[in-house]
């Protein structure tokens, strides 16, 4: 299985080595790497109305994009705030199963909800969101754990309770998945 970080948009390059290092941790045996050509933001996934961009859009942009062999999985990354419609905001997004995921820096920044800036809770944050993402992406499901990394999570507070970890059920999914 291989997983390759795309920046969708402009995103920091030391945030995609820091998800591209903690990935392994929770994907063992897997290949990763960062691409290096950066994906532009579609301007029709824009919503002037919201000031957000439409997560779907995005994530199909990325399938379409995307040459991978069938075991090969793209996680996108950005900066700018995501949404779908019902929900005011989403940290992320994936096919469930596909092959393809997305999550967004924007909210996970202390600083958004007025903190002082923290690169250690952005950075775990960051690697929870992508964990997440990608588990849906190998078809699992939100767990009902509030504990396990694939616990929904409907505001940040849900993000920092969980840990970056699958719960055991969670663990035997993801290990079965990885083995197809």
């Amino acid at each position: 299985m291989k997983i390759s970080i795309l920046s969708v948009g402009e995103v920091d390059s030391e945030i995609l080595r820091i998800l591209q290092n903690g990935l392994r941790d929770f994907f063992p045996e897997t290949a990763f790497g960062v691409a290096e050509k950066i994906m532009p933001l579609p301007r029709q996934s824009y919503s002037p109305t919201r000031q957000q961009y439409h997560s779907t859009h995005i994530l199909t942009r990325i399938g379409e994009s995307a040459r991978r062999a069938e075991d090969e999985y793209v996680l996108g990354v950005t900066d700018v705030d995501l949404y779908v419609p019902n929900y005011n905001f989403v940290f992320g997004e994936a096919g469930c199963p596909g092959n393809v995921a997305l999550i967004s820096l924007f909210r996970l920044k202390p600083r958004f909800y007025g903190a002082p800036p923290d690169n250690r809770l952005f950075q775990e944050r960051a690697l929870k969101e992508a964990v997440h993402e990608v588990g849906h992406a190998l078809g699992l499901q939100h767990c009902s754990n509030p504990s396990c990394v694939m616990h929904f999570s409907l505001s940040i507070k849900d993000t920092d309770r969980k840990s970056a970890k699958f719960c055991d059920d969670c663990h035997v999914l993801v290990h079965r998945a990885m083995e197809k």
